[in-house]
């Protein structure tokens, strides 16, 4: 397989839109990365041009996806990259998304805490707008 396979670390742009499908749960959200550079000349930071993706995910991911991530959280997305160009009302369009295999908050930004989920437990479903999924105890004995 000639994938190519990247790495953005950005911000989410938009909310996540989660999706129930006959296929299974998919869910994409747009994201924006701005590379900045040290200008040496006005000894200052300067900001570079936005690239915006969009970026999909499937299954479990897709789910911890919608419960997980808010607009202007900082992320780290690892995936495939797609190309796509089209024709729309006479002009054509290029569309940058990325399947995403892994996304994870960018903790160079910050902290963040881990909720594993426990496969086949329906109340860990798709949580939406941030809300905490269930914990389930588990005995040990």
């Amino acid at each position: 397989m000639n994938e190519t396979l990247v790495t953005l670390v950005g911000n989410a742009a938009t909310p996540v839109d989660f999706r129930e499908t006959a296929a299974g749960s998919t869910a994409r959200f747009r994201m924006a990365v701005t590379p900045r550079r040290w200008d040496r000349e006005q000894q200052v930071w300067a900001d570079g041009r936005t690239s915006f993706y969009t970026v999909w995910a499937r299954r479990t991911l897709a789910a911890n996806l919608s419960g997980s991530v808010s607009v202007g959280e900082p992320l780290v997305v690892h995936g495939r990259l797609k190309v796509r160009e089209e024709e729309r009302e006479g002009v054509w369009k290029t569309s940058v998304d990325v399947e995403a295999v892994a996304v994870g908050h960018d903790l160079t930004k910050g902290t963040a805490a881990f909720r594993r989920v426990l496969r086949g437990d329906p109340a860990l479903v798709a949580p939406t707008h941030r809300q905490k999924p269930a914990t389930k105890m588990v005995s040990m004995s």
